[in-house]
């Protein structure tokens, strides 16, 4: 029997698993990612949670033949790192990947992918309802897409096609996003990023409201919380349906999908508040054809499932000479 691992490095979260021929999960561990001192820190969480999955297995990690990894970015490809991950620390400079996951497994075959293609990976190899043309959006810690067109995931030279969280919506450039920039997508709506903007937005209108806003634990799971009870907190979520909605038309006109399966934890959790607005909003927005806007129905494994299908069909997640996924 052949194995093979599927890897998710996220900002929050690193998991791996080790799957069969048919991408069954035969052992799995997950930690939390590490904020530093240095990317070698999180390299090292990496390779502890490949390892535990292998012993999990039953499975010596040099009989792996493949890994995929599905990995925050951006990516350096060729030297096979994340370079200066915009949500973690800039202490993270850079994280190797490919060198010591292909030490660990005694592998060549490691294929490095930005998580959110790992993401549109995965929702093809594991659902045949998924077309041809779709994008996987991730609303997490950080905003990101996978892209298939015309069945072609896209990755780009670098594997860094897709950050489309990086698109600036808001030329005034009312929030600065972690990568340093202003007006980016991700500096309103993502789960980082939400409590900064729920600051900002009451400090120009300091009004009366439930929400911890001074707490340095101040987050957006408090701003969803509240909703529906506090006047303030709705008003937040209304402003990320606008930029939300904003963004995916973005991405609706630049790839023509017949699908957008969305994913992470802020929308996994709030999709009523995220993804209802944003259906709403779409048809005066889009000038062409408005896709079926859903929930991935791989909840949090889609990183992971997709890394591990990339392992399995060579990065490119293409099922047909691959036994059927359960």
């Amino acid at each position: 029997m052949a194995y093979y691992v599927g890897v998710d490095l996220g900002a929050t979260n690193v998991r791996a698993v080790v799957g069969d021929e048919t991408a069954t999960v035969l052992g799995s561990d997950a930690r939390g990612t590490p904020r530093g001192p240095t990317g070698i820190a999180v390299t090292e969480a990496v390779l502890s949670v490949v390892r535990n999955a292998c012993a999990e297995a039953g499975v010596d990690p040099t009989a792996v033949v493949a890994v995929g990894i599905g990995s925050i970015g951006p990516l350096d490809l060729a030297a096979g790192v994340v370079v200066g991950p915009a949500n973690l620390p800039d202490t993270v400079e850079r994280i190797p990947l490919v060198g010591p996951v292909s030490r660990l497994l005694d592998t060549e075959e490691v294929h490095l992918h930005n998580d959110t293609i790992a993401g549109v990976i995965g929702e093809r190899f594991h659902s045949e309802r998924n077309p041809d043309d779709m994008v996987y959006l991730t609303i997490s810690s950080g905003i990101g897409a996978g892209v298939a067109v015309d069945g072609n995931v896209l990755s780009g030279w670098d594997g860094n096609a897709g950050e489309v969280g990086h698109m600036t919506v808001d030329p005034h450039g009312f929030m600065t996003c972690g990568c340093g920039l202003d007006g980016h997508w991700e500096g309103y709506c993502s789960g980082n990023n939400i409590p900064l903007y729920a600051r900002e937005l009451h400090e120009e209108d300091p009004v009366e409201t439930v929400l911890p806003i001074e707490d340095p634990d101040f987050s957006a799971v408090d701003v969803f919380e509240a909703a529906g009870e506090d006047t303030f907190a709705d008003h937040v979520i209304d402003q990320l349906a606008h930029w939300n909605a904003m963004g995916i038309a973005n991405v609706i006109h630049a790839y023509a999908p017949l699908v957008v399966s969305v994913g992470g934890a802020v929308a996994l959790n709030n999709p009523d508040r995220i993804l209802d607005p944003v259906r709403e909003k779409l048809a005066d927005m889009v000038f062409i054809n408005v896709p079926e806007i859903r929930l991935t129905s791989l909840g949090d494994d889609v990183v992971v499932k997709g890394a591990l299908a990339s392992a399995l069909t060579g990065g490119t997640g293409d099922r047909s000479h691959v036994e059927s996924p359960p």
